[in-house]
């Protein structure tokens, strides 16, 4: 499947080839963190099937639990993160933050990894009030 996105102000875009069976959420307490919210959601894409379009991420690189460095992808203006990826040499596996896809909405995840550092209400949420917009203007 043919996917694209890109960071929220614009400066990033890409387009990507993917198998939409690959769509994972996380649930580790670095995407916990880094999103800023309960988990993640990641596609992967080999990296001959993903491409820059307009700008350059900035890198960091993390240090996973089991001591693997990760690049990580994200706009320096907007701080949206584009990937994930391996360092150095070899083949590389990019992970897609599903967030930034244009078609998110028909990408279901098949998988949850790192369930052991998930919230303990994340399997709560149905049954809750919900609201089509904000509680609150602005």
């Amino acid at each position: 499947m043919k996917i694209d996105g890109g960071c929220h102000c614009g400066a990033l875009t890409y387009e990507a080839e993917i198998d939409p069976d690959t769509m994972t959420i996380c649930h580790c307490t670095d995407c916990q963190k880094m999103s800023g919210t309960a988990f993640r959601t990641v596609i992967r894409a080999h990296e001959d099937n993903f491409k820059m379009l307009t700008g350059e991420p900035k890198i960091y690189v993390k240090t996973s639990e089991n001591g693997t460095p990760r690049a990580m992808g994200f706009c320096e203006n907007c701080g949206t993160q584009i990937y994930g990826t391996s360092v150095g040499e070899g083949p590389k596996i990019i992970g897609i933050r599903g967030g930034t896809v244009t078609q998110s909405a028909q990408l279901k995840p098949v998988n949850q990894i790192w369930t052991r550092s998930a919230q303990p209400w994340v399997c709560e949420i149905e049954g809750m009030e919900v609201y089509e917009t904000s509680l609150e203007a602005g």
